[in-house]
C-alpha cells in the first residue's frame, strides 16, 4: 500500500519554504504522493452546502489561502526528486481542458513523469456562476474534459467533438513525460462512482467509511463492467485510517493508497509526526 499526504497546500504551505520542506520531509519519510486542493475563489457568505463537514462550511475563514494547485506542485516538484505531485482535487468544469492539458503536460516533463490528475466536478455553485460556467453542466463537461484530455496528450494531431470541447487535428507539445497522466475520480457519490468506472484510471472517495467505500466500489464496479473496463485496474485512494489496522483494513476492501493530512503546523512537529508515521505504519504495512 501507498500512502500521500492530503491538504498539502493550504495552512503554513502556503508559504514558499515551507511548502519545500513539506515535500521534501514527505519523500524522505516515504510517502509516494502529496496531493493538493483547489478553490478559484470562495465567494463571501456562500450558502451551497460543503460536503465534507456537518456545518456546511469548509474549515476555516473564507479568506484562507488556497494556491493554485498546478502552481504550487510545480514549486514542491523543484524541490523533490520522486514524489508523485497530485491534484486531490481540481475542479475540472472550470478549466478549459486545452490549456490544462498543456498546464499538465509541461508539469509532467519539468518533474520526469510524477504528476497524477485527480478532478471532480466541484460543489460551490456560487464559484461557478462567477467564473461563468453552469453548474448544472458540470458533469457532462467533466466527461468530455476527461476525454479530450487523454486525445491532447496522447495523439500526434489530437482530435475531440463534443458539445463543450471541439477541435479537429490540434498539434498540442510537449506531451506527458510518462506518455499520458493518469486520471483520478474524486467524490463520494454514486455519479463519481459511476464516472470512475467508465472512465478513470483511480477513484479517490475523499469521505467514506469502509461500509461507504464497499458500497461505492460495488457502484464503480458495475459501471466499468457496463463499460467492457476492468475496475481491478482502477487504482482507489481513500482516507479514514491512521494506524496499521485501519491501513489494513481498507486494503482488505481493494485501496492502494492511503491520504493523510500533513500532521503538523510548525516544521519541527511536521518533521517528528511524519517520521513517526513512517516508522509505525507506512514501514509495517506499506
Amino acid at each position: 500500500m501507498d500512502f500521500g499526504i492530503i491538504f498539502a497546500n493550504i495552512g503554513p504551505a502556503v508559504e514558499p519554504d515551507y511548502a519545500a520542506a513539506l515535500g521534501q520531509l514527505a519523500e524522505e519519510n516515504g510517502f509516494e504522493s502529496i496531493w493538493t486542493v483547489e478553490h478559484v475563489l470562495v465567494p463571501a457568505d456562500y450558502t451551497s452546502e460543503y460536503p465534507y463537514s456537518p456545518t456546511g462550511k469548509m474549515p476555516g475563514p473564507e479568506e484562507s489561502p488556497i494556491p493554485d494547485p498546478l502552481v504550487w506542485l510545480t514549486h514542491v516538484g523543484a524541490h523533490t526528486t520522486r514524489i508523485k505531485l497530485a491534484t486531490g482535487v481540481l475542479i475540472l468544469p472550470q478549466r478549459n481542458p486545452l490549456v490544462l492539458a498543456k498546464e499538465v503536460a509541461t508539469l509532467d516533463v519539468l518533474s520526469k513523469g510524477r504528476v497524477i490528475l485527480g478532478v471532480g466536478v466541484g460543489w460551490l455553485r456560487e464559484e461557478f456562476d462567477a467564473i461563468g460556467v453552469p453548474f448544472d453542466e458540470r458533469g457532462p463537461r467533466t466527461d468530455e474534459s476527461i476525454e479530450a484530455l487523454r486525445a491532447l496528450w496522447t495523439q500526434p494531431e489530437s482530435t475531440f467533438h463534443g458539445k463543450f470541447v471541439d477541435f479537429e487535428r490540434a498539434k498540442s507539445f510537449p506531451k506527458p513525460a510518462q506518455g499520458t497522466v493518469p486520471i483520478v475520480i474524486g467524490g463520494h457519490t454514486k455519479p463519481a462512482a459511476r464516472r470512475a468506472g467508465r472512465l478513470g484510471d483511480g477513484f479517490f472517495p475523499a469521505r467514506s467509511s469502509p461500509e461507504e467505500l464497499t458500497s461505492l466500489l460495488e457502484e464503480m464496479g458495475r459501471a466499468a463492467k457496463e463499460a467492457g473496463r476492468d475496475a481491478g485496474a482502477i487504482e482507489v485512494t481513500a482516507g479514514g485510517a491512521m494506524d496499521v489496522d485501519g491501513a489494513k483494513a481498507y486494503a482488505d476492501l481493494g485501496v492502494s493508497r492511503l491520504v493523510v493530512p500533513p500532521l503538523g503546523f510548525d516544521l519541527e512537529t511536521l518533521k517528528q509526526q511524519l517520521g513517526n508515521f513512517a516508522d509505525n505504519v507506512i514501514a509495517k504495512v506499506g
